[in-house]
């Protein structure tokens, strides 16, 4: 099996390096499941202090891989569009499952960190950015939500204000604006990404580790997450059976404006 996710000890730091450079690191459904195995692996290891998440290449990644959802019937049969609530539960459970690690999660962002991606940064406990990188929730305009957590959690970040504002319209935004809004924790060069990750690991790791997983824990425990994910996935379900969806991703794969039509089912 090709090496979709690779991962790398250094001393108390884990490293989860997404690894599909020559696609921008778009994420399928294999990618997705090796990530998951590299979380499990985070959580088995002993002594760890800290966990990092990047992208190999250009970008952390562009998202998810739109092309793979024509593989989706691989993986959940021929009619897996309407069991789209199983669907979103098995990609919301490899997030969580990122989000519960006791160890403190580091996300390494640069060049692009867009949808599915963007979603996978915010069930981090923290995020540091390249200068320049560009990032976005773009569901909407596919005829979707983000619902493997990003609705959720960019809630609990920036409110419910802000979050409409970026979910509604799609909107691409820059670092320097996710750092004001509280998305990312710190903008620094892109050369100077991973030491100052490092730098932040060191000072994270003079605290007691175990009162930093349950740290954690309390504050993660303070929202109703369980909540926002089970809306998620029946929102999202309910999109995949309109016109509109089949529009977006049309239009999307033949790169010219959708045309939206608002319809509840297809033909309706």
């Amino acid at each position: 099996m090709t090496d979709l996710v690779l991962t790398r000890q250094r001393d108390t730091i884990f490293e989860i390096i997404l690894n599909r450079p020559d696609k921008r690191n778009a994420i399928n459904v294999a990618l997705f499941q090796q990530f998951d195995e590299a979380v499990q692996q985070a959580n088995r290891t002993p002594g760890l202090r800290a966990v990092f998440i990047r992208g190999e290449g250009k970008v952390f990644s562009a998202g998810i891989d739109v092309t793979a959802l024509l593989g989706m019937a691989d993986h959940y049969g021929p009619h897996w569009q309407t069991r789209m609530r199983a669907v979103t539960d098995d990609f919301q459970r490899v997030l969580t499952r990122l989000e519960r690690l006791e160890l403190p999660t580091l996300a390494l962002l640069h060049g692009h960190c867009l949808g599915l991606a963007m979603e996978l940064a915010l069930a981090c406990d923290l995020r540091l950015a390249a200068a320049g990188t560009i990032m976005g929730l773009p569901e909407t305009r596919l005829g979707m939500i983000p619902d493997v957590g990003g609705t959720t959690r960019l809630v609990r970040l920036v409110g419910p204000a802000r979050a409409k504002e970026l979910i509604f319209t799609g909107r691409q935004f820059e670092a320097d604006v996710a750092e004001r809004w509280g998305i990312v924790n710190d903008v620094v060069p892109a050369d100077l990404l991973i030491s100052k990750a490092e730098a932040l690991a060191a000072e994270i790791s003079q605290a007691a580790p175990l009162a930093v997983g349950m740290a954690k824990r309390v504050i993660d425990g303070l929202n109703d997450s369980d909540r926002g994910l089970m809306l998620e996935g029946w929102a999202q379900s309910q999109l995949f059976n309109t016109e509109d969806f089949l529009e977006g991703a049309q239009s999307f794969m033949m790169k010219r404006a959708p045309q939206w039509k608002g319809h509840q089912q297809p033909g309706g």
